[in-house]
């Protein structure tokens, strides 16, 4: 069988790693308990938590055991890295109840049964009961502040304020490391590239106290050919629950995926085949929208199911094509003008928005450009934003 580092770096996942060439030769010898960390933040995973449970499923299925480590205890104090200021507190039951919805998230990704099953932990359950001197004196003394300092998450914030709550961030992080090795036999700890230095100091602080081997790999984060992360849009992240984002934007997401970024969507996120891949991704033109369409389905399909990714691909083929059945928005009866319309489709989300888009020309009510005073029919009507959105509107 292929070694996962192999195919990890064949798809272009991977950024970093520490003892490489050891690490290679243990992925190839044996099976590696790993983990990965997913702060609840949220009460749903978004893309970008999804590409690193993609990541998971590959070195699952060559044959490695994954720790999802859900982090309870630090969602507490929360990470500073990729930030220019702090993260809002959440209390012990909002974290709670964003774990539940981790955990029932996941199960759609990893397999929790079986030979090297996944398995689900908090880190909640051993840092909030830590005597804090004694953390400090058995831990601490393991970290160099002036390294500490160096590393990007903290150098990044240090001209607008780095509070001593977050410093203790890489602390807590490189801890977890420590005991998921001493409780399960965890050697390899996976994430973003942002995560690099937080990875490495775990890595690090189980070589220096248990005089054993430990390992970092970090992946590229999930970006445009522009640089900017993906997975955001107008409305906010790009989530993987239905109530947050509806699966037809979900498939219009990808839908719309800029030429330049398809290939690398497809190898990071999906499971296709790379010479496939390569095949769909072959033409730089008009037939990249078939490339497109694939990637829309395949990662709906993972998300929300075949049922679902049906509907939803037959709904963006009615908008393009007139064909079929389009998305429906039900708006109030008494709805008086196009601006309000907008509005209560969600298409904009302030009526200043709304009066923008309609002066800059990029709206377009049936077949006809809008302006501020179209009439709004009272019967159903077909409504497009730009060129991208296009939906039925019917009043209740």
């Amino acid at each position: 069988m292929q070694n996962v580092m192999d195919t990890l770096r064949e798809r272009g996942f991977i950024k970093q790693t520490v003892y490489e060439e050891e690490l290679y030769e243990l992925l190839g010898r044996e099976s590696v308990p790993f983990y990965i960390g997913f702060d609840p933040t949220a009460d749903s995973l978004h893309v970008g938590h999804f590409m690193q449970l993609v990541a998971m499923k590959h070195m699952q299925d060559a044959g490695h055991r994954p720790i999802i480590l859900i982090g309870g205890g630090t969602a507490m104090i929360g990470d500073p890295s990729g930030r220019t200021d702090m993260r809002a507190m959440m209390t012990k039951e909002t974290i709670a109840h964003h774990v539940e919805c981790f955990k029932k998230q996941m199960s759609k990704f990893v397999r929790f049964e079986g030979e090297n099953a996944a398995i689900v932990v908090n880190n909640a359950d051993w840092l909030l009961g830590l005597n804090y001197v004694d953390f400090l004196r058995d831990i601490g003394v393991h970290f160099s502040v002036n390294k500490m300092l160096t590393a990007e998450c903290f150098r990044s914030r240090m001209e607008r304020g780095l509070s001593f709550l977050e410093f203790n961030y890489m602390l807590m992080q490189a801890y977890d490391f420590l005991v998921l090795h001493q409780k399960y036999g965890c050697s390899l700890e996976l994430g973003g590239d942002d995560q690099w230095s937080n990875i490495l100091a775990g890595a690090d602080l189980i070589r220096r106290k248990e005089r054993k081997p430990a390992y970092a790999m970090t992946f590229q984060l999930l970006t445009t050919s522009e640089g900017k992360k993906m997975g955001k849009t107008q409305k906010g992240a790009v989530w993987l629950d239905e109530n947050k984002t509806s699966p037809y934007d979900f498939y219009q997401y990808w839908r719309n995926t800029a030429d330049a970024d398809v290939e690398k969507c497809f190898m990071l996120l999906t499971f296709v085949p790379v010479a496939e891949v390569k095949e769909l991704c072959r033409y730089q033109d008009e037939r990249m929208n078939a490339a497109k369409e694939r990637l829309a389905y395949e990662l709906t399909l993972a998300v929300h199911g075949k049922e679902v990714a049906d509907t939803a691909a037959a709904q963006a083929k009615a908008a393009f094509s007139g064909e079929g059945e389009m998305p429906v928005k039900v708006i109030p009866a008494d709805t008086p003008n196009i601006v309000a319309v907008l509005v209560a489709t969600g298409l904009c989300k302030s009526n200043g928005e709304a009066r923008r888009l309609i002066e800059q020309g990029g709206v377009t009510l049936g077949d006809e450009k809008a302006t501020l005073t179209t009439p709004v029919p009272a019967g159903d009507f077909i409504l497009h934003k730009g060129k991208k959105v296009h939906i039925k509107v019917t009043r209740n």
